[in-house]
Protein backbone atom coordinates (compact mmCIF):
# COMPACT_ATOMS: atom_id res chain seq x y z
CA UNK A 1 0.00 0.00 0.00
CA UNK A 2 2.64 2.53 1.06
CA UNK A 3 6.30 3.23 0.76
CA UNK A 4 9.15 4.59 2.82
CA UNK A 5 10.23 8.15 2.17
CA UNK A 6 13.76 7.27 3.36
CA UNK A 7 15.49 4.59 5.48
CA UNK A 8 14.41 4.51 9.15
CA UNK A 9 17.78 5.82 10.33
CA UNK A 10 20.02 5.09 13.35
CA UNK A 11 17.63 6.55 15.94
CA UNK A 12 14.61 4.42 15.05
CA UNK A 13 12.86 2.13 17.54
CA UNK A 14 10.38 -0.64 16.85
CA UNK A 15 7.28 -0.12 19.00
CA UNK A 16 5.34 -3.38 19.25
CA UNK A 17 1.94 -2.62 20.73
CA UNK A 18 0.02 -5.05 22.96
CA UNK A 19 0.87 -8.44 21.49
CA UNK A 20 -0.39 -10.15 24.63
CA UNK A 21 -2.33 -13.23 25.59
CA UNK A 22 -5.43 -11.06 26.10
CA UNK A 23 -5.70 -10.77 22.31
CA UNK A 24 -4.84 -14.37 21.40
CA UNK A 25 -7.40 -16.87 20.06
CA UNK A 26 -9.82 -17.90 22.80
CA UNK A 27 -9.01 -14.91 25.01
CA UNK A 28 -11.59 -12.27 26.03
CA UNK A 29 -10.31 -9.76 23.49
CA UNK A 30 -9.32 -12.25 20.78
CA UNK A 31 -8.05 -10.53 17.66
CA UNK A 32 -8.29 -12.94 14.72
CA UNK A 33 -5.38 -11.43 12.80
CA UNK A 34 -2.93 -11.66 15.70
CA UNK A 35 -1.55 -15.04 14.68
CA UNK A 36 -0.98 -13.80 11.14
CA UNK A 37 0.70 -10.55 12.17
CA UNK A 38 2.84 -12.07 14.92
CA UNK A 39 5.49 -13.73 12.68
CA UNK A 40 5.97 -10.45 10.81
CA UNK A 41 6.41 -8.57 14.08
CA UNK A 42 8.92 -11.20 15.19
CA UNK A 43 10.97 -10.53 12.05
CA UNK A 44 11.23 -6.86 13.00
CA UNK A 45 12.06 -7.67 16.61
CA UNK A 46 14.75 -10.20 15.66
CA UNK A 47 16.37 -7.60 13.40
CA UNK A 48 16.94 -5.28 16.36
CA UNK A 49 15.77 -6.65 19.73
CA UNK A 50 17.78 -4.00 21.56
CA UNK A 51 15.82 -1.34 19.66
CA UNK A 52 12.41 -2.84 20.40
CA UNK A 53 9.87 -1.59 22.94
CA UNK A 54 6.90 -3.79 23.84
CA UNK A 55 3.86 -2.11 25.31
CA UNK A 56 1.29 -3.99 27.37
CA UNK A 57 -2.27 -2.92 28.14
CA UNK A 58 -2.84 -3.65 31.82
CA UNK A 59 -6.49 -3.39 32.92
CA UNK A 60 -7.53 -1.86 36.24
CA UNK A 61 -7.63 -4.10 39.30
CA UNK A 62 -11.42 -3.91 39.52
CA UNK A 63 -14.22 -1.82 38.05
CA UNK A 64 -14.39 0.38 41.16
CA UNK A 65 -10.87 1.60 40.32
CA UNK A 66 -11.93 2.86 36.90
CA UNK A 67 -12.49 6.55 36.26
CA UNK A 68 -15.16 8.33 34.22
CA UNK A 69 -16.33 6.48 31.10
CA UNK A 70 -13.86 3.70 31.87
CA UNK A 71 -16.31 2.63 34.61
CA UNK A 72 -18.91 1.75 31.98
CA UNK A 73 -16.20 0.07 29.93
CA UNK A 74 -15.19 -2.20 32.79
CA UNK A 75 -18.81 -2.86 33.66
CA UNK A 76 -18.97 -4.56 30.28
CA UNK A 77 -15.48 -6.07 30.47
CA UNK A 78 -15.24 -6.96 34.15
CA UNK A 79 -13.85 -10.34 33.09
CA UNK A 80 -10.53 -8.69 32.12
CA UNK A 81 -10.00 -6.72 35.33
CA UNK A 82 -6.94 -7.93 37.24
CA UNK A 83 -9.10 -9.35 40.04
CA UNK A 84 -10.81 -11.64 37.51
CA UNK A 85 -8.48 -12.31 34.57
CA UNK A 86 -5.85 -15.05 34.37
CA UNK A 87 -2.59 -13.10 34.96
CA UNK A 88 -0.90 -15.14 32.23
CA UNK A 89 -3.09 -13.40 29.64
CA UNK A 90 -1.47 -10.06 30.50
CA UNK A 91 1.95 -11.36 29.45
CA UNK A 92 3.48 -10.99 26.01
CA UNK A 93 2.82 -13.75 23.52
CA UNK A 94 5.21 -16.68 24.11
CA UNK A 95 7.07 -16.05 20.83
CA UNK A 96 8.09 -12.62 22.14
CA UNK A 97 9.31 -13.48 25.62
CA UNK A 98 12.74 -14.63 24.43
CA UNK A 99 13.57 -11.08 23.33
CA UNK A 100 13.25 -9.66 26.85
CA UNK A 101 15.31 -8.19 28.54
CA UNK A 102 17.16 -6.98 25.42
CA UNK A 103 13.84 -5.49 24.39
CA UNK A 104 12.10 -3.14 26.84
CA UNK A 105 8.58 -3.63 28.23
CA UNK A 106 6.41 -0.61 29.15
CA UNK A 107 2.94 -0.96 30.70
CA UNK A 108 -0.02 1.41 30.80
CA UNK A 109 -3.81 1.41 31.41
CA UNK A 110 -5.04 3.55 28.49
CA UNK A 111 -5.28 3.17 24.73
CA UNK A 112 -2.45 5.63 24.12
CA UNK A 113 0.99 4.25 25.00
CA UNK A 114 2.24 7.78 25.75
CA UNK A 115 -0.39 8.58 28.38
CA UNK A 116 1.57 7.84 31.57
CA UNK A 117 4.90 9.35 30.44
CA UNK A 118 6.96 6.16 30.72
CA UNK A 119 7.28 5.60 26.99
CA UNK A 120 8.13 9.25 26.35
CA UNK A 121 10.83 9.14 29.02
CA UNK A 122 12.39 6.05 27.50
CA UNK A 123 12.38 7.45 23.97
CA UNK A 124 13.82 10.78 25.10
CA UNK A 125 16.56 8.97 27.00
CA UNK A 126 17.56 7.05 23.87
CA UNK A 127 17.37 9.98 21.42
CA UNK A 128 14.66 8.27 19.37
CA UNK A 129 13.27 10.20 16.41
CA UNK A 130 11.45 7.46 14.46
CA UNK A 131 8.92 4.83 15.52
CA UNK A 132 8.33 1.66 13.49
CA UNK A 133 4.96 0.44 14.73
CA UNK A 134 3.50 -3.07 14.83
CA UNK A 135 0.85 -4.79 16.94
CA UNK A 136 -2.77 -4.16 17.70
CA UNK A 137 -5.30 -3.06 17.37
CA UNK A 138 -4.90 -0.92 14.27
CA UNK A 139 -8.06 1.02 15.06
CA UNK A 140 -7.76 1.34 18.84
CA UNK A 141 -4.42 1.36 20.72
CA UNK A 142 -2.31 1.69 17.57
CA UNK A 143 -4.48 4.59 16.43
CA UNK A 144 -4.29 6.44 19.77
CA UNK A 145 -0.54 5.91 20.05
CA UNK A 146 0.28 6.85 16.46
CA UNK A 147 -1.67 10.12 16.58
CA UNK A 148 0.05 11.03 19.87
CA UNK A 149 3.43 10.23 18.31
CA UNK A 150 2.66 12.54 15.40
CA UNK A 151 1.66 15.33 17.79
CA UNK A 152 4.96 14.93 19.65
CA UNK A 153 6.85 15.08 16.36
CA UNK A 154 8.06 11.54 15.75
CA UNK A 155 8.40 10.14 12.30
CA UNK A 156 6.03 7.16 12.25
CA UNK A 157 6.36 4.09 10.03
CA UNK A 158 3.53 1.56 10.19
CA UNK A 159 4.51 -2.03 9.38
CA UNK A 160 1.31 -2.82 7.52
CA UNK A 161 1.61 -6.63 7.58
CA UNK A 162 2.55 -6.66 11.28
CA UNK A 163 -0.63 -4.87 12.40
CA UNK A 164 -3.80 -6.61 13.52
CA UNK A 165 -7.41 -5.77 14.31
CA UNK A 166 -10.67 -7.54 15.05
CA UNK A 167 -12.33 -5.51 12.28
CA UNK A 168 -11.22 -5.85 8.67
CA UNK A 169 -13.29 -2.83 7.69
CA UNK A 170 -11.85 -0.38 10.19
CA UNK A 171 -8.30 -1.74 9.75
CA UNK A 172 -8.50 -1.04 6.02
CA UNK A 173 -10.13 2.35 6.59
CA UNK A 174 -7.37 3.41 8.98
CA UNK A 175 -4.57 2.40 6.61
CA UNK A 176 -6.33 4.36 3.88
CA UNK A 177 -6.62 7.37 6.20
CA UNK A 178 -2.96 7.22 7.18
CA UNK A 179 -1.75 7.12 3.59
CA UNK A 180 -4.11 9.82 2.28
CA UNK A 181 -4.40 12.31 5.14
CA UNK A 182 -1.13 11.91 7.05
CA UNK A 183 1.27 11.02 4.23
CA UNK A 184 4.00 13.43 5.37
CA UNK A 185 3.95 12.23 8.97
CA UNK A 186 2.88 8.59 8.77
CA UNK A 187 4.43 6.15 6.32
CA UNK A 188 2.97 2.72 5.66
CA UNK A 189 5.26 -0.04 4.38
CA UNK A 190 5.67 -3.80 4.43
CA UNK A 191 8.02 -5.52 6.84
CA UNK A 192 10.16 -6.56 3.85
CA UNK A 193 10.63 -2.94 2.78
CA UNK A 194 11.41 -1.79 6.29
CA UNK A 195 13.98 -4.52 6.91
CA UNK A 196 15.64 -3.91 3.54
CA UNK A 197 16.50 -0.33 4.52
CA UNK A 198 16.81 -0.39 8.34
CA UNK A 199 20.50 -0.46 9.24
CA UNK A 200 21.18 -1.07 12.93
CA UNK A 201 24.56 -0.21 14.44
CA UNK A 202 24.17 -1.24 18.09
Amino acid sequence: MGQLLSPPGPHAVHLCIDMQGLFAPGAPWATPWLERALPEAVRLIAHAPQRTVFTRFIPVRNKAEARGVWKAYYEKWECVTRDRVDPALLELMPALLRFVPRATVIDRQTYCAFANGRLQGFLDGHQVDTLIVSGGETDVCVLATVLAAVDIGYRVILAEDALCSSSDESHDALLDLYTKRFSLQIEVASVDRILASWAVDD
